[in-house]
């Protein structure tokens, strides 16, 4: 996919991707993606901005074209909706609740919590837990909401995701972390008062505005949805040749 940079510049720039933080609250080593300090408001570089997007769309295509799952990390109000529309859409695993401490380094210990989870809806068809008293069955929806609220939206990841994309990383410093010692790459939007080099591909723009992040999360999504359908596309190739080759191989032993 080739963005048309002016065309994207312009639509980053009515978004308000460009507004980042008060210069007193700039990260220094934000300065190579910084275009110009206006009414004490630092404003970045959405060409630079363009070019790190393509970057990291290319990579998450890339990706999920090979079948891997990334992680959405978004818990700020601003970008919940957005994050969690794409995620589900995508049908990819995300985090917009509180992020569960050793969620990636303690992996093990959150799958046990997620089958909690379901034993418990297991209990419910089987009819077990009609069998327990009032109190025992108010005791378990309480955990069942509690985990559901924590941990629903990663009921389906089996296994540690290819990569993280995250809405925030000094917010989110902690899972950011947890990738790093397990090196899983990671993607986010960098705003004027983060550190881009603690990410593996950063993306400069407004962490704070519900609207720029939609923004740039339209972009992610064209980008996902290609290498989607090119597994999609292969899938369906493969198949074809598979059945063509077994028709192959009955015809010939219907001539012998």
């Amino acid at each position: 996919m080739n963005l048309n940079h002016e065309e994207v510049v312009k639509e980053l720039l009515e978004a308000g991707v460009h507004f980042g933080h008060l210069t007193r609250k700039w990260n220094p080593a934000m300065a190579p993606y910084i275009f110009m300090e206006r009414n004490g408001i630092h404003i970045i570089d959405l060409y630079k901005s363009v070019q790190k997007l393509e970057q990291a769309g290319e990579a998450l295509k890339k990706l999920v074209s090979g079948g891997k799952k990334i992680l959405f990390v978004a818990t700020k109000k601003q970008a919940k909706e957005a994050v969690t529309a794409l995620a589900t859409e995508l049908n990819m695993p995300y985090i917009t609740e509180r992020w569960p401490g050793g969620m990636l380094t303690n992996f093990v210990t959150i799958r046990k919590a997620v089958k909690k989870m379901a034993n418990i809806d297991r209990m419910k068809a089987d009819g077990t837990f009609d069998t327990l008293s009032k109190r025992e069955r108010l005791q378990v929806e309480r955990l069942r909401a509690k985990l559901e609220k924590n941990l629903g939206s990663i009921a389906e990841m089996t296994r540690l995701p290819a990569a993280l994309f995250v809405v925030d990383i000094n917010r989110e410093h902690i899972a950011v972390s947890e990738a790093h010692k397990l090196n899983i790459p990671v993607f986010a939007i960098v705003d004027t008062n983060t550190n881009p080099y603690e990410v593996d591909f950063p993306i400069p723009g407004n962490d704070d505005s519900s609207k720029s992040i939609a923004k740039i999360l339209e972009y992610i999504r064209t980008y996902m949805l290609e290498g989607l359908n090119e597994r999609k596309s292969d899938k369906d190739k493969g198949a074809t040749e598979k059945v063509a080759k077994k028709a192959s191989k009955m015809a010939v032993s219907d001539e012998d």
